[in-house]
């Protein structure tokens, strides 16, 4: 079954609301195998409403329609849906009795307007609403099927989770969807996609899509199958042949945030850290410290943001600083050393950059960042170039340092 998720409501269009009930409608429908082809957001006007239907009655099995149930006159979508199916609206005495007793029940007094939600289409079925006044629609005609349901998500999750997907599992549930992301970090897209070209050129069930994010890339592997056994049979040989070709790349198979890999490291081999930071201030401690239990290796964190920080709490010679500048893989280097024999810890980490949008020059361009790890078998360094403004550089400076301490631990 092909469905489709039409969401009516200019505030929609305006940005005033997020939404996130097309999300979880999709997510819902994907544990029942249930493709989502479509997704449309439209506003409160009913000939656009009315041509989008129709289009997707033309190429979906099941349309439905989130919003535009309310008491008030732009609230149309009822009234377009059944003028479009060619359907009557009738007072329903029952729905009625029960948009009153939900006032009665607040002891408050019920608008005129809201009469207008007790017109169903007829040869419909109601949804009952339990935390609303705006009952749900299903309609079945021509071999489609059409739900609608109210706008605001704790209304419309509830009636979506105890009457429609009971009904869609038990009429048109054909498996499930499962999805596995492999989260990837040090390597652009295209390299990845050459790298597994392939593998994505062969793609059948299951499918794989790469897409480049802040912190790095994913893969999203796809599988359909009957049960969550068969889609996992079906993914593992595809993630296991990713893995012989970027493992080295690869830092999470749970889509788990890079820094919350590397704490649990940290914490599985009781391997402490401090760390110094220059450019990033105090971001990367930030992420750090969001992870419970890290306090037991997590020693300190210094920003150096001045060079007299960097001579006072470092350690890091003036004459260094003249010749090499604060960022150098020279400074980042003592930077590094310096906070891991401060504290006496197993690792130290240090990032010194330029995040602009001043300060940059021909030899030493905005978004050039050393990162260095200091340890006892040695001391490390990257150097990056990154792109975007003040805030991207300082996210994917942090990035690089969690992937270089991740690189240091899987060695």
């Amino acid at each position: 079954m092909d469905a489709e998720i039409i969401s009516v409501g200019t505030e929609l269009l305006l940005g005033q609301i997020i939404n996130t009930n097309a999300q979880y409608i999709s997510q819902q429908l994907s544990e029942l195998g249930i493709n989502v082809f479509y997704q449309t957001s439209v506003g409160d006007n009913r000939n656009r409403l009315s041509s989008i239907l129709k289009n997707a009655l033309d190429r979906s099995d099941l349309i439905i329609l989130t919003g535009g149930l309310g008491p008030t006159l732009d609230d149309i979508t009822k009234e377009v849906v059944s003028e479009v199916m060619g359907l009557e609206l009738y007072m329903d005495e029952k729905v009625l009795a029960n948009i009153e007793a939900h006032f009665q029940k607040r002891g408050l007094k019920m608008s005129e307007n809201n009469k207008r939600q007790a017109l169903i289409p007829k040869g419909s079925r109601v949804i009952p609403n339990y935390n609303g006044t705006a009952p749900g629609i299903y309609i079945q005609a021509n071999k489609k099927n059409i739900i609608l349901l109210p706008g605001p998500p704790k209304e419309m999750k509830p009636m979506l989770k105890q009457f429609v997907l009971p009904y869609l599992r038990e009429n048109f549930g054909c498996g499930l969807i499962k999805s596995k992301i492999i989260n990837l970090v040090g390597i652009s897209e295209s390299s990845l996609e050459e790298k597994i070209l392939d593998i994505i050129k062969n793609q059948s069930n299951p499918t794989i899509a790469p897409l480049a994010k802040e912190d790095g890339i994913i893969l999203r592997i796809t599988a359909k199958a009957r049960t969550e056994k068969d889609a996992s049979v079906l993914i593992e040989p595809v993630v296991n042949s990713i893995k012989e070709r970027v493992g080295n790349y690869i830092y999470s198979y749970d889509n788990k945030p890079i820094q919350e890999v590397v704490g649990e490291i940290l914490l599985e081999r009781n391997c402490t850290i401090s760390i110094a930071e220059s450019c990033t201030g105090g971001y990367i401690s930030h992420l750090l410290t969001n992870i419970p239990g890290i306090s037991a290796v997590f020693n300190r964190s210094i920003i150096s943001y001045s060079n007299e920080s960097k001579i006072e709490n470092l350690n890091v010679p003036p004459d260094i600083l003249n010749s090499y500048g604060a960022v150098s893989k020279e400074t980042a280097i003592l930077m590094a050393s310096g906070v891991r024999k401060l504290a006496n810890t197993d690792i130290g980490l240090s990032v010194t950059g330029i995040a602009g949008p001043g300060g940059g020059t021909s030899e030493k361009p905005v978004g050039l960042v050393f990162v260095a790890l200091s340890s006892y078998s040695g001391d490390f360094y990257e150097k990056h170039i990154f792109s975007g403004d003040r805030e991207i550089i300082k996210k994917r400076s942090a990035l690089a340092a969690f992937n270089l301490i991740r690189k240091y631990l899987d060695t």
